[in-house]
């Protein structure tokens, strides 16, 4: 049996994936989280195979609960299940030390398929995505400004364009204020822009967030 904790922060899409699951006799859903701190605590307490792991979560996100859970349980698998198939998510996220990445507009099939494949140790890429990161791979430049950065800008970047204030930042992340302030304008510098208004319109500009995004599910 594969035990699965399921973490996305919309209740349809979790019902709909353990709904899909529910009577394949290899795989258990075995807890729900609706952000990655729950998706953590869920692990501690289940002691799952593997995370199903939405990336765009409130309080912490699936690629920061990715990565500490590479440091916390380096034998749990995690599958990104999420609507990013292009721009810099699928690299974090791999990074970050995800085995999966599965878009949400996958048939069951697929999914069981990336599920059992993350369990038996195996890697596994849609095809959109292995061809996005091939195409980056080969383009040394990467496909937008934002792929170039280091794991961790890439958290402060998305709590920024999520509305954080930089002590919630810090609180989330362990880090100082000080340290998010230094962080930010790093950003700045590497994106040429001056201040988050800017910084919203060039992830705008490139897809990696959508004007009315929270409205949908990611």
């Amino acid at each position: 049996m594969i035990r699965v904790v399921l973490a996305d922060d919309h209740r349809l899409v979790r019902q709909a994936i353990e709904g899909m699951l529910r009577d394949i006799s290899d795989i258990e859903i075995v807890a729900q989280a609706e952000n990655g701190r729950q998706a953590l605590a869920a692990v501690r307490e289940h002691e799952p195979d593997l995370v199903l792991m939405d990336l765009q979560m409130p309080e912490m996100g699936g690629i920061e609960a990715t990565r500490r859970l590479r440091r916390s349980h380096p034998k749990v698998g995690v599958i990104a299940v999420t609507v990013h198939d292009t721009g810099p998510y699928p690299a974090h996220a791999l990074r970050a030390g995800a085995k999966g990445y599965v878009h949400k507009g996958a048939d069951r099939d697929e999914l069981i398929e990336a599920i059992r494949s993350v369990y038996l140790g195996r890697r596994y890429l849609c095809n959109e995505i292995a061809r996005h990161l091939a195409l980056v791979s080969l383009d040394g430049t990467g496909e937008s400004p934002f792929d170039g950065l280091t794991s961790r800008e890439f958290d402060v970047l998305m709590r920024i364009l999520n509305g954080q204030r930089g002590t919630s930042i810090a609180k989330e992340l362990c880090l100082s204020p000080k340290t998010i302030s230094t962080y930010r304008t790093r950003l700045y510098e590497r994106l040429g822009v001056k201040n988050d208004a800017q910084l919203t319109r060039v992830a705008l500009d490139y897809g990696l967030i959508e004007a009315h995004s929270e409205d949908d599910p990611s």
